[in-house]
């Protein structure tokens, strides 16, 4: 079931065509991933689903039906640019944005004791949000994102400024809360926290969607039939068995009398009879094909992209 979608979004400001007919579908229960360089438009699309600012075409779709004004209090928004109020104390800004989001005082403040007894923050409560790091920061802007317990949540750079134990108690979070039935959307530049998060992705450059769909589909489809073979046995023995259905890109001895090869094969021969190949010959320690991460993938297609873009513009140039 999808939770939310954005239809043929398109935005412009002066001189800038910020999202050029974007669409992404975003399943219940998900969490999802909005990838994409400095620039490209994701912010721009973050701030449209939250109603910040409005799209100049294309439409939102919130539990399948066009989204509407009201359904901003289902969501729960942090921004790369941190909207906390600097000399207001930790404890009176808690309060007042669970206020601010439809809790009671009741409600929010037992809210309020569980997050910052989780995150063990309780001795900033009459600390003032200039006096805080980055990082402390980051999670007093959490907790007011959660806090009212919204459908979706969506964080704009959540990993910036945490160091890699407070990053890797956020991503715990974030799985919890789906565990416990949010949907998520998050715009990051960390690829390893997108191949450890993400169900679903989509890469956007240059204002306009790259590529969309299921993270391990997608990593599947950019394989490239590499596979990673560890043998004992002569290592120029294995290169000439292996005929021209066959590349060697590199090998190294692992250990001693041990090689670990790098293997293409080509379409018309598969990765078992490269086995039934070389299983009469050698001693197969390990057989694994090498799919490329999405960092790499990433990589590739905004490269592509901009390879694209340049000739587009030396041919009408």
């Amino acid at each position: 079931m999808e939770l939310f979608a954005a239809r043929n979004v398109s935005k412009s400001f002066v001189n800038h065509k910020a999202l050029s007919g974007v669409s992404m579908h975003v399943p219940a229960g998900s969490i999802y991933g909005l990838l994409g360089p400095n620039g490209a438009g994701k912010t721009t699309l973050l701030r449209i689903i939250n109603q910040i600012t409005a799209p100049d075409t294309g439409e939102l779709f919130f539990h399948g039906r066009r989204m509407q004004s009201a359904d901003i209090n289902q969501i729960g928004y942090m921004p790369e640019e941190r909207g906390l109020y600097k000399k207001m104390k930790v404890g009176e800004q808690l309060i007042y944005f669970g206020r601010l989001k439809g809790l009671d005082k009741k409600t929010a403040m037992e809210r309020i004791k569980f997050w910052v007894g989780k995150f063990e923050i309780r001795s900033w409560w009459n600390k003032k949000i200039e006096e805080l790091s980055k990082g402390m920061q980051q999670k007093i802007q959490f907790i007011i994102t959660v806090l009212h317990e919204p459908g979706l949540l969506i964080f704009d750079e959540p990993f910036s400024g945490f160091d890699p134990i407070n990053a890797n108690m956020l991503k715990n979070e974030i799985l919890a809360l789906r565990e416990r039935g949010a949907t998520i959307i998050f715009s990051t530049h960390n690829m390893s926290s997108v191949e450890e998060l993400c169900d679903h992705i989509t890469l956007i450059d240059n204002s306009k969607v790259i590529i969309e769909g299921e993270v391990n589909a997608i990593r599947q489809q950019f394989k490239l039939d590499i596979y990673r073979v560890g043998f004992q046995g002569d290592e120029k023995k294995l290169r000439q068995i292996l005929g021209g259905e066959y590349e060697v890109l590199d090998m190294v001895e692992s250990k001693p009398s041990e090689h670990l090869a790098r293997i293409k094969i080509h379409r018309q021969t598969t990765d078992n009879m490269l086995l039934s190949l070389l299983l009469p010959h050698f001693h197969i320690t390990s057989f694994t094909e090498e799919i490329p991460g999405m960092n790499d993938i990433f990589i590739d297609l905004v490269n592509r992209k901009q390879e694209e873009v340049s000739q587009q513009t030396y041919q009408h140039g």
